[in-house]
């Protein structure tokens, strides 16, 4: 049995996200990156309350994701797949070895940029669960809204200005739709962000990105991606085009991983692939004490499953 690494998004940063790795040697390259990225000390800058603006939000996500994996990975196998979500799979490449980690850092960085300016005056993010994909996708288009997210049958990430948001979720809810407002000021992963991807191209293609030297599947396809150029292609792409996580689960599972790890911060990737996958071994970092604990889990998970 394999083991799945996920890198997540937008929307759980907190003050703590680094401390498992504060004092871990191995993982200090990657914090100095980020302070000297950010203008600040990383720690501070994620206790900081605009650490959900887009400029910072990226870089320290995608941080979050190295520094724990550089405290895990030598005492872990090597992952059969990573997967990443939204910002996080920018981190997954750099984990499957397509880019370092200081590039990682400036790409997220030029990424946030970009879509700040692409990004249209009040809009946003809002969740809809309780309806699927057939239901929801028909007030999306009656009220211009856009799918951004497919995270399951009936649960959706959708974007939009706020008052097509507001139109949208007015109408869902007679419906039975639950309408959860995120924390993330820009139509992430929606046509309203076109203007971001050409630019963003550019920069990867200019970039010392490579193919990935581990299985890596795309967010808008699940897709593995083997070659330069699927990958600048792919993470480009995903600023404006639907992520169809659901599926880059389901693909996961059909590669032959039942471990699966989320890397920090928060465990939302993991509470939506266990209930899915019942039969698979799922937690986060977040959810131990210690990376101690974390690898500790894996190897017996892994054990568990043979």
């Amino acid at each position: 049995m394999s083991l799945a690494l996920l890198c997540p998004g937008q929307g759980a940063q907190h003050a703590a996200m680094f401390d498992r790795v504060r004092d871990l040697a191995a993982a200090r390259p990657v914090l100095d990156a980020t302070s000297e990225l950010l203008g600040r000390d990383v720690f501070a800058a994620a206790a900081a309350d605009d650490r959900f603006d887009n400029v910072r939000a990226q870089p320290l996500l995608c941080a979050a994701s190295l520094a724990h994996w550089q405290g895990l990975r030598e005492v872990l196998p090597t992952p059969t797949v990573i997967a990443g979500y939204s910002i996080g799979e920018l981190a997954a490449h750099a984990i499957a070895g397509g880019v370092d980690a200081a590039t990682c850092l400036a790409l997220a960085a030029q990424r946030a940029l970009l879509m700040d300016s692409a990004n249209p005056a009040d809009a946003g993010l809002q969740a809809v669960l309780g309806l699927e994909r057939h239901v929801l996708q028909p007030l999306c288009d009656l009220h211009g809204a856009h799918v951004a997210i497919a995270n399951g049958q009936d649960h959706f990430i959708v974007g939009g200005t706020h008052a097509s948001l507001q139109r949208l979720a007015d109408a869902a809810r007679p419906q039975g739709a639950d309408i959860r407002p995120l924390p993330v000021h820009v139509p992430a992963h929606t046509p309203l962000l076109t203007a971001a991807v050409a630019p963003f191209a550019a920069a990867l293609d200019a970039s010392p990105l490579q193919a990935p030297r581990l299985p890596l599947l795309a967010g808008i396809d699940a897709r593995p991606v083997r070659d330069r150029a699927t990958a600048v292609h792919t993470l480009s792409a995903q600023l404006a085009q639907t992520i169809e996580w659901a599926q880059v689960m389901r693909q996961a599972f059909e590669r032959g991983a039942r471990v699966f790890l989320q890397l920090g911060p928060g465990n939302a990737l993991a509470r939506m692939v266990a209930p899915a996958y019942p039969c698979c071994e799922v937690r986060a970092v977040e959810e131990f004490q210690s990376l101690e604990g974390a690898a500790a889990w894996v190897r017996s998970a892994l054990e568990r499953l043979q």
